[in-house]
């Protein structure tokens, strides 16, 4: 197979579909339905807590059991699409995020609300890689597909934006499944209006959809992660080593089986590119390095720093506004500089703000946070909108959506990995803060399960017993906020290093494709 099918020609205007940008239109608000659910969650949570109570541990699991099920998941369900076509998946999925959403906004205890954000991960495995995929066949210039590929990365920040500002606003005036809603009218303007204007694309010859190898890498991908999660919360056990031994033995099979298969579900040679394989572990290690500090940075402004939903929402606004900045214009940048400048100084910038966070406190100014997220912002909109373009283009338009998960697989198993890994560093810290005296041996216990328990607990103890308990609390808190900034800076560091050799040589197309 010859990864790379682009090739230079003066005539464009042939290989413009007509609509397409309308199109786009249409499909950037799967992009916003599945960011703004993000988002949501971080500002929901203390709420959340409040009210069903869950462990730390099942804490973690509403996390990011989303991001397990959908990292599974994304490869088969592009794959799928390539089959099917992408528009006629895309509507499903879309149809399906916005009927779970409400059983997430009416979850009544926390394995119900485990449950609806696996199935949630199962709708949302669907969009991402159909998306990019349908983005990948409307726009043939590579320079008009570089600019699609950054208004879609665009409007997942705009969303990251939104998200916080409506379910802040939300969060005050309603319950917390209120921000769950929230998707409904956006999947409603997705479905109608996608259905005439988003054309329908997929492989003319795809083979069979191979049942096996969606188990294989469905069980695979879980196990791994799961034994991370183990790992990382319990240190070694049983169920770790058994989860790690059954995902390693079950991708072994998958890799296997991909390479004797006809139509694989994913095909290996894609690995061989090295601008492929860079842009994936750049994207992989990125969120891992970011995702677990950002899931507890809300609970930070709102549960230490007594900052109120909606205030809380606008705080992270900075972030947002960075990330649309620099995708917007991170393909010029790439083809004036270098794709590997670009990819290697954006995840460089994320580093070193990400570093600054380690000497975050209780009274840490707004400048200094706010600051340090416009330049996580803009670093991050600079390497994930180029690493999007490299992946595209390295790929055959009959594989699209294929690549396309490979790419989104990587992103939600960093964000799993990222939440697991420095969540449970959070977890751990927090649970050892020492219990003042005066509290009762059953609050304690419910108090050292989360920061949310620890506040709601001390409503039962006189007032200053519970100021000492909940400042105890957060100042354990961040400590172990402190070290999930600076494991993350380091991953961050060493992902921009790696970024600056694997992508050496690789470019942005400039040329038509027929």
């Amino acid at each position: 197979m010859t990864v790379s099918t682009l090739k230079t020609t003066g005539h464009t205007e042939g290989v413009r579909r007509p609509g397409r940008w309308l199109a786009l239109s249409v499909l950037v608000l799967a992009v916003l339905l599945v960011a703004v659910d993000a988002t949501v969650l971080g500002l929901a949570t203390p709420f959340l807590s409040e009210d069903l109570e869950p462990s730390g541990t099942q804490l973690l699991w509403i996390g990011d059991v989303y991001s397990f099920v959908i990292a599974g998941l994304l490869v088969s369900m592009g794959s799928l699409g390539d089959r099917i076509g992408r528009k006629k998946l895309l509507l499903i999925g879309a149809t399906a995020f916005g009927a779970v959403s409400v059983l997430n906004a009416y979850a009544t205890s926390p394995e119900m609300m485990i449950v609806a954000r696996a199935l949630l991960g199962v709708a949302g495995a669907t969009l991402m890689p159909s998306t990019l995929a349908l983005i990948r066949n409307l726009f043939h210039d590579p320079r008009e597909r570089s600019l699609a590929i950054g208004i879609w990365g665009a409007m997942a920040s705009a969303g990251a934006a939104v998200g916080p500002v409506v379910g802040g606003f939300l969060l005050e005036h309603f319950w917390w499944g209120s921000v769950f809603l929230i998707n409904l009218p956006v999947m409603a303007v997705l479905v109608f209006v996608g259905i005439k204007l988003i054309p329908e694309s997929k492989n003319p010859n795809p083979g069979p959809w191979d049942l096996p190898s969606v188990a294989l890498s469905l069980v695979g991908l879980i196990g791994i992660v799961y034994a991370i999660k183990e790992l990382a919360s319990h240190g070694l056990s049983a169920d770790a080593g058994v989860a790690a031994l059954a995902g390693a033995g079950a991708l072994t099979w998958f890799v296997r089986r991909q390479l004797t298969l006809p139509a694989p579900l994913l095909d290996m040679r894609l690995f061989r590119h090295r601008g492929f394989s860079g842009a994936v572990l750049a994207d992989l290690l990125t969120i891992l390095g970011l995702s677990g500090l950002v899931f507890f940075l809300s609970q930070f402004f709102q549960l230490v720093q007594g900052r109120q939903p909606l205030e809380a929402g606008l705080a992270e606004l900075p972030a947002a506004v960075g990330a649309v900045t620099a995708g917007l214009i991170a393909g010029l940048v790439a083809r004036r500089f270098s794709v590997r400048s670009v990819v290697a100084g954006g995840l460089a910038a994320v580093g070193l703000s990400l570093a600054v966070l380690t000497t975050l406190d209780q009274n840490t100014g707004y400048p200094m946070l706010g600051a340090a997220l416009l330049v996580v912002g803009v670093g991050a909109g600079f390497a994930f909108t180029v690493t999007a373009d490299v992946i595209l283009s390295s790929v055959p338009k009959d594989q699209a959506g294929s690549a396309s998960a490979v790419s989104e697989t990587a992103y939600e198993l960093g964000a799993a990995l990222g939440i697991a890994v420095l969540g449970s560093i959070v977890t751990g810290v927090y649970r050892g803060f020492a219990t003042p005296a005066g509290v009762p041996s059953d609050i304690a216990s419910a108090a050292h399960e989360s920061l949310g328990g620890a506040v709601e607990a001390s409503g039962a103890l006189a007032p200053d017993t519970a100021t000492a308990l909940v400042s105890a609390a957060q100042e354990a808190f961040v400590d172990g906020l402190r070290i999930a900034a600076g494991v993350g800076a380091a991953v961050l560091l060493a992902t921009a290093v790696a970024a600056w050799f694997l992508l050496k040589g690789q470019k942005l197309e400039d040329g038509v494709e027929h």
